[in-house]
């Protein structure tokens, strides 16, 4: 009888303190607000569509839907990174997952006032020599 081989993956995460300039701090805070605002705009959706259908809106029903509508009634969309504006739909769609698991509370809409994060969830790279980190339509020192 063999034994079952288990390949199991390491994750690494790695916490850089960065130095924009001027011009990629109002970048970010302009990326963090459209997400904000998409988090919100998503959130309130998937209330009014179960109050009115008993049914909840999907994560891809959000991103097909109401992130290409939002696109185009919003210019200011179109800056930050395009997977950048998906993650706000995915992270609400992990947090009702929790919330019916009963890992967490219902899901809060998100304010300027908190913490805000965005998540480049592909092509980010690290020239450790240089000490550069690029991500898209992004470049920081």
């Amino acid at each position: 009888m063999h034994n079952p081989i288990f390949l199991q993956t390491m994750l690494k995460a790695y916490k850089y303190r960065i130095y924009p300039s001027e011009e990629q701090k109002i970048l970010i805070n302009k990326s963090m607000g459209c997400v904000r605002y998409l988090y919100n705009k998503a959130l309130d959706a998937k209330v009014k569509h179960y109050e009115k259908t008993g049914k909840s809106l999907s994560c891809f029903d959000l991103i097909t839907g109401m992130l290409k509508e939002e696109k185009s009634k919003h210019e200011w969309l179109l800056e930050p990174y395009s997977q950048v504006l998906q993650m706000p739909f995915r992270n609400l769609d992990n947090a009702f997952n929790r919330f019916f698991h009963k890992q967490s509370k219902f899901p809060k809409f998100k304010s300027k006032h908190r913490t805000n994060s965005i998540q480049y969830p592909q092509h980010v790279k690290v020239d450790f020599k240089r000490s550069l980190i690029k991500l898209l339509k992004l470049e920081i020192l």
